[in-house]
């Protein structure tokens, strides 16, 4: 373990040939090869309507048609969401951000590690700590705020995931806002896709009478003939959940021809994380710890025999290849095996980091940022939970 952490720190601050970490896996879905698997579905333009995700790439030297089942937003999320499932266990000590809130009988937590901009989110800016004071105005508060590409100690000590999944402070307006691009990327895509189509419709068990309905303030009423679609006109039964809809063709699955995750850590990433005039061995160390955090993440996350993206996608590991990639001979990277297989060897890993990053004279707290929304969010956040009444059905 110290000879690969040994390593690590060297590749992580640019003093050896080693220039990235790259993770290569393939996968099949789990009825088989040749079952279809459903993509993510997003909106393509403002005119169209749903779609997935193709491109042409190329793969093995050859043109290919891809689609992408997971993105690479979505990757770095899956590997925060295990992380903070580590934390929750006690399995690991990983600083972050916790917004409690308490809203209809409900105790709802947000953290950096699932809040959509991370610690630059504006929950976070419109939070208070325990003791009523605006998190911006705290200490910590005020130090991540205050934080320059010079200097991303507060981020080290504070929220260091956002060091390896990427940050961005949009949300307050300065003349230089902080950018810290990802280290770690990773995606997941289907070669040469063949789309599917499926039928999409609604029984209704009573068959339910009247074929037309209008929203009211207390709910809705049947009423006879026909009129214009829209709210506050007549509408179809279905628009509020009764009644049958003819099943019709719809976007389905893809088959595809094979399926592969390509993660990558870029050891040029880390060198160029900043740390003011922090000593040498913190700054070594510091880095060191942040690659070994991503690889946390990646394992504890893919490392499984089987991975489910979404309703429709579950994944069946078949093969996985994890090396080190260093300065190429003769126009070809040189790689080398890098045994790191499973969450326990990553987390050994990542516990002998954090070590040797304390010794350098970095602090972690085990304990998270406590904090409260504000007023405004915490009203906000109320209402939202006591809307109630029918409205048109999406898709309708």
């Amino acid at each position: 373990m110290e000879a690969l952490y040994e390593r690590l720190a060297e590749a992580a601050s640019g003093l050896s040939a080693d220039g990235a970490i790259r993770i290569v896996a393939h996968y099949e879905p789990v009825a088989g090869v040749g079952a279809p698997v459903a993509p993510p579905t997003v909106k393509l333009k403002e005119s169209d309507g749903p779609g997935q995700l193709f491109e042409d790439r190329w793969v093995g030297g050859q043109r290919t048609r891809v689609v992408l089942l997971d993105q690479r937003q979505s990757q770095a999320n899956r590997c925060e969401t295990a992380l903070l499932e580590a934390v929750d266990l006690g399995d690991a000590v990983v600083p972050h951000l916790a917004l409690h809130v308490r809203a209809e009988g409900r105790e709802l937590r947000m953290t950096n590690l699932d809040a959509p901009h991370r610690s630059r989110d504006a929950y976070f800016r419109d939070a208070l700590d325990e003791a009523g004071v605006k998190f911006d105005d705290t200490d910590t508060g005020r130090a991540l705020r205050d934080t320059g590409t010079g200097d991303v100690r507060a981020f080290l000590e504070s929220a260091p995931s956002d060091l390896v999944f990427g940050l961005w402070d949009s949300h307050r307006k300065r003349r230089v806002q902080l950018k810290v691009p990802r280290t770690y990327t990773s995606e997941l895509v289907g070669l040469d896709p063949l789309s599917g189509k499926r039928a999409a419709g609604r029984f209704d068990k009573w068959n339910f009478p009247g074929d037309n309905v209008e929203l009211t303030a207390d709910g809705w009423r049947s009423v006879e003939g026909t009129g214009k679609k829209g709210k506050g006109k007549t509408l179809k039964a279905s628009a509020v959940g009764h009644g049958m809809i003819p099943p019709v063709s719809g976007m389905g699955g893809v088959t595809v021809r094979a399926i592969e995750r390509n993660a990558t850590l870029a050891m040029a990433g880390l060198r160029a994380l900043r740390f003011g005039d922090a000593p040498k061995e913190y700054v070594r160390a510091g880095r060191a710890l942040l690659a070994a955090l991503a690889l946390l993440g990646d394992r504890l996350a893919f490392a499984a025999p089987a991975v489910r993206l979404r309703s429709g996608c579950d994944l069946l590991l078949v093969s996985e290849r994890i090396e080190w990639v260093g300065r190429g001979r003769e126009g070809v990277a040189m790689t080398e095996p890098l045994e790191l297989d499973t969450a326990a060897q990553a987390l050994e890993m990542f516990e002998f980091a954090r070590s040797r990053a304390e010794e350098a004279g970095l602090k972690w707290s085990k304990e998270p940022v406590r904090l409260r929304p504000n007023t405004q969010v915490q009203q906000a956040i109320e209402r939202s939970f006591r809307l109630e009444g029918i409205g048109e059905a999406e898709g309708e």
